[in-house]
Order: C-alpha cells, then structure tokens, then sequence
C-alpha cells in the first residue's frame, strides 16, 4: 500500500497546502524573507533545543483513578499510541502553553458503561 498523496511517483498536495505554498511564493516574492546570519550557529542552537525537549530523564510516579486510567487507554489506544506517550504528550502540551481548552464536550463512550452492564 502506497503512502497517502503519493500516486505513481508523484506528490498530490491537497487545495489548504497549495495555498500555504502559494502564500509562501508570494511573500518572498515581495522580498519579506531575509537571510539569517551565523546560519550553521542557528541551526546548531535550534537542532541542541530540539534535542533537549525530546530527551526524557526523568520518571515520575503518577496515582490515577482507575476510570481515568481506563479512558486515557481507550483514548491512547485510538490514537495509536502507548497510554504513557499520551499522557507525557499531554502535560507538555500543558506546560509549554500549547493546551487550550476547548468548548465543554458531550460524553463520550469510553467503552465503560457497556463493561459495567456487561458485569
């Protein structure tokens, strides 16, 4: 099976993408980009700040409730990852500022109530 977008050797770019790209054109085409100077030294300091965040070397221990335990699995399991890179995912998102809050959400199945029916 071939990687979405990839059809017999070529890129397919979706209508948002050929935007961005065109958006892109045009403000260097206006002269809005400029050259950084020092660039291999910027390179160094973003590529030494990219490793840092990834590193993990420290381990904590968390006390959870077993329901949200079991919501944070299911959810994990559909998002195709392991439950702890979720919850790791989750507070970074918390402390770098990236987490918004979002409209309260109608609940949603987790799969519970049919456990519990089911005894």
């Amino acid at each position: 099976m071939q990687p979405k977008g990839i059809l017999q050797g070529k890129v397919t770019m979706t209508t948002k993408e050929k935007k961005y790209e065109k958006d892109i054109l045009a403000s260097f085409e206006r002269g809005e980009w400029q050259s950084v100077p020092d660039l291999n030294d910027e390179i160094d300091r973003y590529a030494s700040s990219a490793a840092a965040t990834l590193i993990k070397d420290k381990r904590i221990n968390i006390r959870l409730s077993s329901r949200d335990l079991e919501d944070i699995q299911t959810r994990a399991a559909e998002e195709g990852m392991p439950y702890q890179t979720l919850i790791a995912s989750v507070l970074h998102k918390y402390v770098s500022g990236r987490l918004v809050e979002s409209a309260p959400r109608t609940m949603r199945s987790t799969g519970r109530a049919k456990k519990l029916r089911a005894g």
